[in-house]
């Protein structure tokens, strides 16, 4: 959500009318909007309808165990007649939306709106998912199972490591093919880039410009990337009096400059037992200090509990903290303590990560991150902990042995002298700026995401 929040800042900030549509706990959860642009941005909210499997009160993906998310997808779709009206009611110049409602853009196209796909997820990844064609269904053969997704497609005609790892795409098997009823994420996809007017992604031509380009021959219409939209969060509140971040600003400033790892892996990933004990013990034996923000739980239905090793807190008492609530991200990743980040490589966490030049570990869990941490490692900018090809498993010793080497080992200085070299291309929002400035006003432009 918060790519897209960021967008609706973008245009916002260029004197435009922004309606960000989402549903009433989506809404209430966002950051609040900076003063001066909160009167350019409506924030409309749409309630789910009830479907079965669909828990209460579950309206975004960290609401629910992985298995469940296909269904918040199916009970999106029951918007669309709300969405229908919405746009007939508001009569805007153009409609932004995610993948998730793929149905949109022939409505949008009925009622002469100008729609473009906003795809949070980088040119990579888009482009090695190919054209909307196969993801509709007109397969070929080339992908039929697991084993096929882990080379790159014959699409791409230079040379990538861009692919999933075997334990990668077993992991999300059955959101590309679809189950029980559920249209796939493929064709989701395929249906959302099909029927769109213009595809937008959250890149930069310094960064991707093969990918960009291979996008621009296999959609035949334009894409236009917008630029990597770093946080500019504002959550209205003062600093000196925020209790949480004054305890955690206080143990950051107790250690030394670049020590510190923070680990985090995202809203929705969360670690099993198994690999909570290699990531904790890995921790340990590392013998760096480290800020950890633990997901222990997706959802009120998630019922599998994940727990640290016994005496783990003891034993690192002063050298780590393990944060279960909410967490800073920026706020902490900003400060000079921190050198490194344990990541799952989700772009935005990798965005938030380089604009203020921190190393990069990865350690992928679901969707997408694996294509995001191939691209990370061909361009030398992070390094993924070794895993077994098949079901992912790594050892605390790898956990170590990672951290040390990204942190302080001369031969993880490529990773740390690479964030920095980057760090124009994710941190610098007058290049957001330059990148359009077009002075036509439009009426109102329509954001929609889950």
């Amino acid at each position: 959500m918060i790519p897209y929040l960021e967008l609706s800042k973008l245009i916002a900030q260029k004197g435009h009318k922004v309606s960000f549509v989402s549903t009433p706990r989506n809404i209430d959860r966002l950051p609040k909007l900076p003063p001066n642009l909160a009167p350019l941005i409506n924030l409309v909210k749409l309630t789910l309808p009830h479907i079965d499997n669909l828990p209460e009160n579950a309206e975004a993906t960290i609401d629910l165990p992985y298995h469940k998310v296909k269904y918040l997808k199916l009970a999106l779709d029951g918007l669309r007649q709300p969405f229908t009206h919405f746009l007939q009611a508001s009569s805007p110049d153009w409609v932004f939306f995610d993948f998730a409602p793929y149905w949109l853009g022939p409505i949008a196209a009925e009622l002469n709106v100008a729609s473009a796909f906003f795809s949070i997820y980088i040119a990579a990844c888009l482009g090695y998912s190919g054209p909307p064609s196969l993801m509709l269904g007109g397969q070929d053969g080339s992908r039929s199972k697991p084993e096929d997704f882990t080379v790159p497609p014959k699409w791409v005609p230079f040379k990538t490591t861009v692919a999933f790892r075997l334990f990668e795409i077993l992991r999300i098997f059955d959101g590309v093919t679809g189950d029980d009823g559920n249209v796939s994420d493929a064709y989701r996809f395929g249906a959302t880039i099909t029927g769109c007017d213009v595809v937008a992604v959250r890149s930069c031509s310094e960064l991707e410009p093969e990918w960009l380009q291979l996008l621009q021959e296999i959609y035949q219409k334009p894409v236009i990337p917008v630029g990597q939209l770093p946080s500019t969060a504002f959550n209205g509140v003062d600093e000196d009096n925020d209790d949480a971040w004054k305890a955690t600003k206080e143990w950051l400033d107790k250690q030394a400059r670049s020590s510190v790892v923070y680990v985090a892996f995202g809203s929705e990933a969360k670690p099993s037992q198994a690999e909570l004990t290699e990531i904790t013990l890995g921790l340990e034996l590392s013998q760096l200090p480290f800020f950890w923000v633990l997901r222990t739980r997706r959802g009120l239905t998630d019922t599998e509990l994940i727990e640290l090793p016994e005496g783990f807190e003891r034993r690192t008492e002063g050298r780590g903290v393990v944060c279960t609530s909410w967490a800073p991200q920026v706020k902490i990743l900003s400060h000079d303590s921190v050198g490194g980040f344990l990541t799952h490589s989700g772009w935005s966490s990798v965005v938030e990560a380089v604009q203020f030049e921190r190393a990069l570990i990865l350690l992928t869990f679901l969707a997408h991150q694996g294509l995001n941490a191939r691209l990370l490692e061909e361009k030398k900018m992070a390094y993924s902990i070794p895993r077994d090809e098949r079901d992912g498993s790594f050892t605390r010793n790898s956990v170590a042995e990672s951290l040390r080497l990204v942190m302080v080992k001369e031969e993880g200085k490529i990773y740390r002298d690479k964030v920095k070299e980057m760090r124009g291309l994710f941190g610098d929002r007058d290049r957001q700026d330059r990148d359009d400035d077009d002075d036509v006003m439009i009426q109102c432009v329509i954001i929609t995401i889950l």
